[in-house]
């Protein structure tokens, strides 16, 4: 260097510019779901994930032990995000409230509801994640605070889940699958039925196109939840009174 040559140009980084976003579980998993989001379970393997998250695939590995505990991990993920006060003894409107977020995140993500529905019931009760009982105890715990038995409040999760998961995967199908089945479609498919064979089919067709997933949702949701409260009412409700003739 010359005494007349300009010093060479300093480089300075800024914070953080330069380095790679820190790898963690919820990156991961967050990354995961966006993949299944776009792809389908079936596009989802640590090779992909490694390519998303521009790493190294076996890098991964200390986030999930393989595919399997890896889609256990995003289904823990989307259950975590259903809230339930225990403490609010108004369980109605709490199940009613859980039922719409579980609803929302099924419409949010479609390629998981297969997951959310399967997942969680192919594995043992005690050999599944904790993320994926939280929900579970929490509404164990609203139904007996609010004074139903164990075994009645069992039988109700139960019950109101298999509702939900009913009527999601029916939803998804009308929304996802069946998307070019329009209202005249439907109608001209009924219409077409012998009418001896299916007259009220036949004189429903109206109201069957006129489907909506939102109050469907309601209306079975609140004949369930009057159903269970009446056949297996909690301990501070008076039974009904039946009248003797």
């Amino acid at each position: 260097m010359t005494g007349n040559s300009p010093p060479p140009a300093r480089t300075s980084l800024r914070p953080g510019q330069g380095r790679e976003e820190p790898l963690t579980r919820a990156l991961v998993l967050s990354t995961a779901l966006s993949i299944i989001d776009e792809e389908g379970a079936e596009g989802l393997s640590m090779r992909r994930l490694g390519k998303a998250l521009d790493r190294n695939p076996m890098t991964l590995y200390r986030y999930a032990a393989n595919k399997a505990a890896l889609l256990d991990g995003v289904v823990e993920t989307m259950l975590g995000q259903i809230v339930i006060e225990p403490s609010d003894h108004d369980w109605r409107e709490q199940l009613h409230t859980v039922a719409y977020e579980y609803r929302r995140l099924a419409l949010e993500h479609p390629n998981m509801v297969p997951l959310l529905v399967t997942r969680p019931l192919s594995t043992p009760l005690g050999l599944r994640p904790p993320g994926t009982l939280r929900y579970l105890e929490a509404i164990l715990e609203l139904l007996i605070g609010a004074g139903f038995a164990a075994a009645d409040a069992l039988h109700i999760f139960r019950a109101v889940f298999g509702f939900l998961n009913g009527h999601i995967l029916n939803e998804l199908q009308e929304i996802v699958e069946n998307p070019a089945e329009t209202d005249d479609l439907l109608r001209l498919g009924l219409h077409r039925l012998p009418l001896v064979e299916f007259p009220r089919l036949r004189s429903m067709a109206t109201i069957m196109a006129n489907y909506d997933g939102l109050d469907e949702l309601e209306k079975g949701l609140s004949i369930l939840l009057d159903g269970l409260a009446t056949a297996v009412p909690p301990a501070d409700t008076p039974p009904l009174a039946i009248p003797i003739a």
